[in-house]
């Protein structure tokens, strides 16, 4: 990777991605690609070039590719699960439309392309416990759907006109950075505000809903580390498991109340969300990743709470 195109740069993942990006490979060498009404601000903006970029529109993107000399294009642009349930025309529109789109541009001009796929991508039908990385993918959610068409497109793409397509299946991601984006997962964030402001957590899901969850430098390392690594070492392409902690609402509680004893948390189950999690893995099996490329996560669930609830108090005092 020398020039980097990043899709949905102001987004739970792209916000982040796009500054570590900059770290590593310099600011000038990484644009901020963006939709109106979702313009980068503050450092996102200063530090580095931006452009409208809206995945629905291949002429634009195509451009910003040809301008500034793209060779890798890492697609974040997507609907989140919950979101995507309530509006799934617009959530096939972003997630396979502007999927389609990306690579046929990375096809002509030959980019490397990383697009995240999700733990969203299994279903009811997949073993619940150590999902393995090829196994049964049923999901009953349009999020799911464009996940599992997304990893099969770029397989096309890679195998049919030589793309060098990548993707990891990402599980919950928890950052501090970014606020909750309608994601089932996204409780595992709420949470740490509700703590840091002293309120009592309403869980939309139930004790015992266990879901992989990651903490996001971890999630970032994946994206970079995976489309930095060998090529010829990688079996799977798209799209590998990859998973750091798997928890309950009820073993997040505990781990919180090591750092702030009086936290209460009480249920309010919000049905879509809990269907959605019901179907979803409760452990993957990430050994491909680990085998294939090093992956291997920094954080678990007791250094994450605790630099979780550092951070947020942080930003509260800044205020």
């Amino acid at each position: 990777m020398k020039y980097i195109l990043i899709i949905g740069s102001t987004g739970q993942i792209g916000s982040e991605l796009t500054m570590a990006l900059r770290s590593g490979y310099g600011n000038s060498n990484v644009v901020a690609g963006y939709i109106k009404g979702a313009e980068p601000k503050g450092e996102l903006l200063e530090s580095g070039p931006s452009e409208e970029a809206d995945i629905t529109n291949s002429e634009q993107i195509a451009g910003i590719v040809k301008k500034y000399k793209i060779d890798t294009i890492y697609n974040m642009a997507a609907l989140l699960s919950a979101v995507a349930e309530a509006k799934p025309q617009l959530a096939w529109k972003i997630g396979l439309g502007g999927l389609f789109n990306i690579l046929e541009i990375a096809a002509e001009m030959r980019c490397a392309v990383f697009t995240p796929s999700s733990i969203g991508a299994f279903g009811a039908d997949t073993p619940k416990k150590n999902t393995p990385q090829d196994t049964v993918q049923r999901p009953q959610t349009m999020y799911g759907v464009t996940k599992v068409a997304g990893e099969l497109l770029s397989d096309y793409y890679f195998k049919r006109f030589g793309v060098d397509t990548r993707s990891v299946r990402y599980p919950g991601l928890i950052s501090h950075v970014t606020p909750p984006g309608g994601g089932t997962t996204d409780y595992a964030v709420e949470i740490f505000y509700s703590a840091v402001r002293g309120e009592v957590f309403k869980s939309p899901v139930s004790a015992g809903t266990f879901m992989d969850m990651m903490y996001m430098p971890d999630a970032l390392c994946a994206a970079i580390s995976l489309m930095e690594a060998d090529p010829a070492k990688l079996v799977h392409r798209n799209s590998f498991n990859i998973t750091s902690m798997s928890f309950d609402p009820e073993m997040l509680k505990s781990a919180i109340c090591k750092y702030v004893p009086d936290f209460r948390m009480e249920y309010e189950i919000d049905p879509v969300r809990q269907a959605i999690a019901d179907s979803w893995p409760d452990s993957m099996d990430d050994s491909c990743a680990r085998k294939e490329w090093g992956w291997s996560p920094k954080y678990n669930l007791d250094s994450m709470t605790e630099n979780m609830l550092e951070e947020i108090r942080k930003k509260r005092v800044q205020r």
